[in-house]
């Protein structure tokens, strides 16, 4: 891409950027100042969009899919990370276009994503109206054990406390964090019925049609559950 029109994208519909401004929006609700790495993919064709939302303490994942008129695409070397706001007001549903802001200052984070490649999927992981249920009860459990305490002990370090040993928790023996099924539901990418656990070295990706959410886990191979490549 050159010229003045280097910088807009032509997303494939009007509801690849609705997802994508509902996205962005879900980020910038959790942290104003927010930023995203974008990063092309497959070949030009697509736009991915990286996130982390400070709540969950997890990689949340958007990909876009763009139309032509660019021949190939974008630039399979465009990699940049901006305001999540400022690319939020870029937006434009209608015509179906972005804009792509001026490069920030990366947080720590943006330098660290998971890879490519080398995913394999973890079978006998639960559905999606499963994971739905873990992610209602562990949110009863928090808020039940955060109304046992006395006012004067309702403190951000206790509340933090509490959070960190529920969310931590592993689904199964998946290596998986229950705080990654409960980021997917809050950013609106546990919907519907499609949904897998992929792993990769250190990383653990739960993958829907919508969204993604990864995580480097403790340990670097699942236990109990099998694997097949992708």
């Amino acid at each position: 891409m050159s010229g003045a029109a280097a910088n807009v994208l032509f997303l494939a519909d009007p509801g690849e950027a609705g997802d994508l401004a509902a996205f962005l929006g879900r980020l910038l609700h959790y942290d104003r100042a927010a930023a995203v790495r974008l990063r092309a993919q497959a070949g030009g064709q697509a736009l991915a969009v990286f996130g982390r939302p400070p709540s969950f303490e997890v990689l949340a994942v958007r990909t876009a899919r763009l139309l032509k008129p660019y021949e190939d695409g974008i630039e399979d070397a465009l990699d940049v990370t901006v305001s999540a706001g400022e690319l939020l007001d870029s937006v434009d549903e209608a015509g179906a276009t972005l804009a792509i802001p001026g490069a920030v200052t990366g947080p720590p984070w943006a330098g660290v994503l998971p890879p490519l490649g080398g995913w394999e999927r973890v079978a006998g992981f639960p559905d999606a109206a499963e994971l739905r249920r873990i992610v209602k009860g562990v949110v009863g459990e928090f808020r039940s054990r955060v109304e046992e305490l006395a006012p004067e002990d309702r403190t951000r370090g206790e509340l933090d406390r509490i959070g960190r040993e529920v969310w931590s928790r592993e689904i199964g023996e998946s290596g998986a964090p229950v705080r990654i099924v409960h980021a997917a539901a809050s950013l609106g990418f546990l919907r519907g019925d499609e949904v897998e656990l992929r792993v990769a070295g250190a990383w653990v990706r739960l993958r829907t049609p919508y969204g993604s959410v990864a995580v480097r886990r403790a340990s670097a191979s699942p236990v109990g559950l099998s694997v097949s490549p992708v």
